[in-house]
């Protein structure tokens, strides 16, 4: 569920990316954060093992819009994909809005794809959450490389019930705003309307309007969509080495709440 904090009007959402090792997950987020306008995103935190592999989590957290006075952040997070890091999955998964399936297009990793698939169910079970009910989209990854699996078979074996699907190329961009709007289009209502029965109130959609991530006052956006704004600034990242799970349980809430308590 997302984090309200009512001191400060900040609303953060939570978008986990998720799927098998190397598919493109941390790529996904160094691009978005290379990207945005520096004024609305927050660090890029990657903890990592020494061989640069995710250990437990990548964090990036962007401002995105205005829901009635409160002020919407994104936490994008990503999972390691290798299997021995099943404890870090779950514990990531915790809590999240919304869902990004990485799949990886190479034909020799279809099982790899398949298995991550059913990972995410029954990790999203173990924390008494149902697919069914998160929104999701599936970015169908390295579209770039040759021998892909044909994104007919990527659709009936994982995606039969046709949740937004996106082609992509994330080591060059390809997909990786595409996938990051669409996401962000299914998980707004989603929150807002969680939020509305929370508070034992009747939804009032005509009341929320949206600003550009730039942040110009008196520009309305199309309801329940963002804009996220280009910049070439140059890609910088803190990376975090820890060890202990209570440093890393500890390390994501102060992240969070960082984030969420800044007054805009």
């Amino acid at each position: 569920m997302a984090f309200i904090n009512y001191a400060t009007n900040n609303l953060a959402i939570k978008i986990v990316y998720y799927g098998p090792g190397l598919s493109g997950k941390t790529t996904n987020l160094r691009y978005i954060y290379l990207k945005l306008d520096p004024e609305s995103r927050g660090e890029f935190v990657c903890l990592e093992t020494a061989t640069d592999r995710t250990f437990f989590f990548d964090l990036l957290p962007i401002r995105a819009g205005m829901i009635n006075d409160f002020q919407i952040h994104f936490q994008l997070l990503t999972v390691p994909g290798q299997v021995f890091y099943e404890a870090s999955r779950r514990t990531v998964m915790r809590g999240a809005d919304g869902i990004v399936f990485v799949a990886d297009s190479q034909v020799a990793l279809l099982d790899a794809n398949i298995e991550s698939f059913d990972g995410l169910r029954k990790n999203l079970l173990e924390n008494e959450m149902d697919l069914n009910d998160l929104p999701l989209v599936f970015q169908y990854n390295k579209r770039d490389l040759p021998n892909l699996i044909p994104v007919e078979t990527f659709d009936n074996l994982l995606n039969p019930q046709r949740a937004p699907a996106i082609e992509a190329a994330a080591i060059n961009g390809t997909g990786v705003f595409e996938t990051l709007k669409e996401i962000s289009r299914l998980t707004i209502p989603h929150v807002r309307k969680k939020i509305f029965e929370a508070r034992g109130e009747k939804e009032q959609k005509e009341e929320i309007d949206w600003h550009t991530i730039e942040g110009r006052e008196g520009k309305k956006e199309k309801k329940d969509e963002v804009e996220f704004v280009a910049s070439t600034s140059s890609i910088s990242l803190r990376k975090i080495k820890i060890t202990t799970k209570s440093d890393i349980e500890k390390e994501i809430d102060n992240l969070a709440r960082q984030f969420t308590s800044k007054k805009d």
